[in-house]
């Protein structure tokens, strides 16, 4: 209230100048007191003004006598801040000429000074003050006009009135002094004031009184205050004040506020209740739009009402709209692994013309009580977000697979909405079809008239593969031009190097084809220094997939030959000179030979595979370093890890909590790169700074490889909170929690291509020098296509750090994961690539038990006494004998006896390319060292009913099945047949097998024990 009064007051005040008066002589009643010199000049005396009001004045009138030099002396005047002065003067003068026999000294004029002073002056000063003249002139002060009588009246007439004005003054006060010299006159009032712009409100700011400046020139600047409601528009707001008292040249303005309009008078007014104004000027308050309220006065926006929203985009006036309805008559068409799906536009668009639709993926299991979103190379055209047309097409999927996809309907406040957009949900299962392309073609091999070609499996099978083909042919012309390496490589942009076709080969249309039932073959009958083109696809029931992409490869020449026999000549001398030792050793020569050439020519082709699997290609390998051999370990970070805006970061999900903070699933979108999944690793509030620093060495660890078998780092989020670590995203999670959700559900020869993966990130970290020291299944992470990638190298910085896990405590003290661990590493600490095989062994027992804990219930000191006593695991159930002593090579106590990781990835590839070495299983006897009590056949004399042999068996998931079918004894159990199975719920063909094996071994155990089974 007293806001608007004041606001009133200014508003009622004149805009014209202002006048503060110091003294005014008008008004006095008794005597001005001013001082005379000498007590013959000035005289004060009482008279009447031209109204005939009483006054007090001083005149002179000496004009008979000659040199007269008389003054009058002001009191005191206090200046109270003004640092300019005006003076009003009203008096009358006698006309010289009307004095009869004055002398010639007669004036008309007198004299204004001013002396300035911080303190009161005795007014008894000698002779000197009054002589010197210590003011300052004024100026000299003339009648305008001069009066020859007085009439009967006894009025004084011609009255003259004179102002002027003097500074600047910097002192407390100052005295007025008036000079005659020979005048007839008297000084009828005498007013002293200063000015001032007065107090005035414009463009909505309130400004100040302001005093003028010390010159009639000066401006002086007022700052203004925006006034009640009001705020600045554009800064900074000023108005000058002028040597005369008026306001001039203003400077900015203020404006209502948002909430507030203006008002006739130069206020603000609330918006009443219904209404707003969104934005900050002179535009007036609006009725809110449609599905909007405003409850109280003064509202910069309009709410919307419940299920309204407004996008960020929407302007205050638009009204507010709700999300669309969902999708409807969703058509589904599938061919093979494609599927088209069309539907029509929701019934509700939630009054928007923004609509659009996203497509969410997911790869089901037969039941489809269990699903997972679909990989990353599922392909949807024209995209899977922001869909515009009621039409997708799906590509890249699964055979014989089951699929979810939901079509979500979403406008521009969808996100605003705490729901899920309304979608749609189809069930599809795709058909049958043909496998993908097969990725890549490697050379093993070659001598004058052969070749031998490897290659992997496709990346989608989509079903057993039957056989492959192999298509070649001679190059011709020279419109071919073929990068002659000894095989292709993929290179890290995922292109293949090989042969350019820019017109066709007409050699084509006369190609070769031979077929392979396994991923190698060799290719006889062909001729010396020839180059071949070659071609690759692989069959399943559905048929042939697409053939690979070209490739050259070159047979051997005579040069080439002749010039490695040379080179072998002294080996030849030296030998034997039997004919028969010769012919043999002539033929084990010239295999040594194609061998050796085979070599030669594939140098150029094993670096760049090598570069290619171990991210370097040259013998000057990169070298691992420790982030802790930096002075600054913030340093390291810096230079291995790359630093990535939090705001390209989205962070969607939990998924697991870490060593120090929680792990979530997210996404990362990098400027010019599409949107990647990926893990996100999270410090904790109120981290030390140690924590920080041991948090962030693993990303400087992992910055340091490039590998696609080990887990890549997208960067690290440092200069923000809180601190992350950002991984690639790996679908399936840990292996072992993977392996045990799909127990017996993958091949032999798929495990042994998990293993070979993960023993050539093993190579890759070897060859750079570095340790892993926590070699585990559960730090193998699984991607989408089955891609096993090492992880977690965090066990890596400490090892003595004590921790409540029990996976690395042992009784010596430390942070030691016993179960995996070599027993040099855990006796003498001694950790080496060595060490690391250790465990790499016990991870492919891991895999090859779908998961099975290592040494089962034992205790660590339990395992470490029976590693003493050479005690072995035993081959996990069905595992190939082959396997079986791959563990066991990589178990021997003497490390140096161990294999290396190279040799591992190398036999392992000859497994793989022969997979007939892989069927025969392994057995408890027919290993060499001694294995610990196989526990993969549970002792049945020892289990009393069904659900302790299904618990046993790791089963147990079963129990409810089993008891309802009505096998409620071991002894029926002994009687199930496969079929029974199949009517019980195993559709598993794994789950089937171990159940089968189990009963087998049940009825063994019967058949020789004395005492019946329950």
């Amino acid at each position: 209230m007293a806001l608007d009064f004041l606001v009133l007051f200014y508003l009622l005040c004149s805009v014209t100048a202002l006048e503060e008066t110091l003294m005014d002589t008008r008004i006095a009643t008794a005597e001005l007191g001013w001082t005379a010199y000498p007590s013959s000049g000035w005289e004060e005396v009482s008279g009447y003004d031209e109204n005939l009001n009483t006054i007090r004045t001083y005149q002179v009138c000496n004009v008979f006598e000659p040199n007269q030099n008389n003054w009058l002396l002001t009191t005191f005047i206090n200046r109270r801040g003004a640092k300019r002065i005006y003076v009003e003067m009203r008096f009358t003068v006698r006309d010289c000429s009307s004095l009869p026999n004055v002398p010639g000294s007669c004036k008309e004029t007198f004299n204004l000074y001013y002396y300035e002073t911080d303190s009161v002056i005795a007014t008894t000063k000698g002779t000197a003050f009054w002589t010197e003249a210590p003011y300052l002139k004024v100026d000299t002060i003339a009648a305008d006009e001069s009066f020859s009588q007085v009439d009967f009246g006894g009025r004084l007439m011609k009255v003259n009135t004179e102002i002027r004005s003097f500074g600047p003054l910097s002192k407390n006060g100052f005295y007025l002094a008036f000079q005659d010299y020979g005048a007839c006159m008297s000084l009828l009032s005498v007013r002293v004031f200063y000015k001032k712009c007065p107090s005035v409100i414009q463009n909505y700011a309130m400004f100040p009184e302001t005093m003028t400046g010390a010159e009639s020139t000066s401006l002086v600047t007022a700052v203004g205050m925006c006034i009640p409601n009001a705020e600045e528009l554009d800064t900074p707001i000023k108005l000058y004040c002028n040597g005369d008292g008026e306001w001039m040249v203003p400077i900015g303005k203020c404006t209502c506020k948002t909430g507030f309009e203006p008002e006739d008078g130069g206020a603000c007014k609330a918006c009443p209740s219904g209404t707003f104004k969104a934005n900050q000027g002179s535009g007036l308050c609006q009725l809110c739009p449609h599905n909007s309220k405003s409850n109280n006065e003064a509202a910069p926006i309009c709410i919307c009402k419940n299920g309204y929203y407004r996008s960020d985009a929407d302007p205050p006036d638009m009204a507010c709209t709700s999300v669309p309805s969902g999708p409807r008559n969703v058509i589904s068409i599938v061919n093979k692994t494609v599927v088209i799906l069309e539907w029509h536009p929701p019934r509700e668009s939630g009054g928007r013309d923004d609509v659009m639709y996203n497509i969410v993926c997911k790869k089901c299991r037969a039941d489809r009580k269990l699903c997972s979103r679909c990989d990353e190379n599922v392909e949807f055209v024209p995209r899977q977000h922001g869909l515009t047309e009621s039409r997708v097409f799906i590509s890249n999927l699964w055979a014989h697979t089951p699929y979810t996809f939901e079509i979500q309907a979403v406008n521009g406040v969808s996100n605003k909405s705490p729901y899920t957009p309304q979608h749609v949900s189809v069930n599809i299962t795709t058909n049958q079809a043909a496998p993908s392309v097969v990725p890549i073609v490697h050379q093993v091999s070659s001598t004058m008239k052969s070749i031998t070609l490897s290659w992997p499996q496709p990346e989608q099978p989509n079903g057993i593969i039957l056989d492959y083909e192999i298509r070649y042919y001679e190059k011709g012309g020279s419109s071919v031009k073929c990068d002659f390496y000894s095989g292709a490589v993929q290179t890290p942009s995922n292109t293949v190097c090989g042969c350019s076709f820019p017109f066709q080969d007409h050699n084509e249309y006369n190609s070769s084809v031979v077929k392979s039932q396994t991923n190698t073959a060799r290719i006889d009958g062909l001729r010396h220094g020839t180059v071949y083109v070659m071609q690759v696809r692989a069959r399943t029931v559905a048929g042939y997939g697409k053939y690979s992409s070209k490739m050259c490869f070159q047979t051997l020449t005579d040069d080439d030959y002749r010039s490695e026999l040379r080179e072998q000549l002294p080996l030849i001398a030296g030998s034997a000179a039997a004919g028969v030792v010769f012919i043999v050793s002539l033929v084990a020569i010239s295999i040594v030979c194609s061998r050796k050439r085979a070599y030669s020519k594939e140098a150029v082709y094993s670096d760049k595979l090598q570069h290619y699997s171990t991210g370097r290609g040259s013998p000057g390998m990169k070298i691992y370093i420790d982030p802790f051999t930096y002075e600054d370990p913030n340093e390291a970070v810096r230079e291995f890890a790359k630093e990535i805006d939090v705001s390209c970061v989205k962070i969607e999900e939990v998924i697991g909590a870490g060593e120090f903070g929680e792990v979530y699933k997210g996404r990362l979108k990098l400027p010019g790169k599409r949107d990647l999944y990926a893990a996100i690793k999270t410090l904790k509030a109120g981290y030390s700074e140690k924590q920080r620093r041991d948090f962030l060495s693993e990303a400087s660890i992992m910055g340091q490889f490039d590998h696609p078998n080990i887990i890549r780092l997208e960067g690290v989020v440092t200069k923000s909170r809180p601190v992350m670590i950002i991984t690639e995203f790996m679908e399936n999670g840990a292996l072992d929690s993977f392996l045990r959700q799909n127990d017996g559900q993958f091949t032999v020869i798929q495990l042994v291509g998990m293993m070979r993966g993960i023993a050539a990130g093993m190579k890759y970290l070897s060859e750079m020098n570095y340790v892993h020291r926590d070699l585990a299944a559960r730090n193998i992470l699984v991607n989408s296509n089955l891609v096993c990638k090492v992880s977690d190298f965090g066990l890596s910085r400490y090892l003595q750090d004590d921790t409540s896990d029990p996976t690395y405590t042992s009784s010596l003290g430390g942070k030691i994961p016993v179960r995996w661990t070599a027993p040099e590493a855990i006796a003498y600490r001694k950790f080496t690539s060595a060490s690391d095989v250790w465990s790499y062994g016990i991870v492919m027992w891991e895999v090859m038990s779908f998961g099975e804990r290592p040494y089962w219930d034992m205790s660590n000191q339990d395992v470490i006494n029976a590693i003493e006593q050479d005690y072995r695991l035993p081959p996990p159930m069905d595992c190939p004998a082959a396997l079986h002593q791959l563990m066991l090579d990589c178990w021997q106590k003497d490390r140096n006896a161990r294999p290396r990781f190279a040799e591992i990835v190398n036999t392992l590839d000859k497994m793989i390319r022969n997979p007939a070495s892989l069927k025969t299983v392994a057995t408890i006897t027919a290993v060499p060292s001694q294995p610990l009590l196989d526990r993969s056949v549970p002792d049945f004399t020892t289990v009393t009913s069904v659900e302790d042999w299904l618990t046993a068996i790791k089963m147990g998931q079963y129990r409810d099945s089993f008891l309802s079918a009505g096998f409620t004894s071991l002894q029926l159990v002994t009687q199930i047949t496969s079929e029974d199975l199949l009517r019980i719920g195993v559709t598993l063909a794994g789950h089937q097998k171990k159940i089968m094996n189990s009963i087998q071994s049940m009825r063994v155990q019967m058949s020789q024990s004395p005492t019946p089974i329950a």
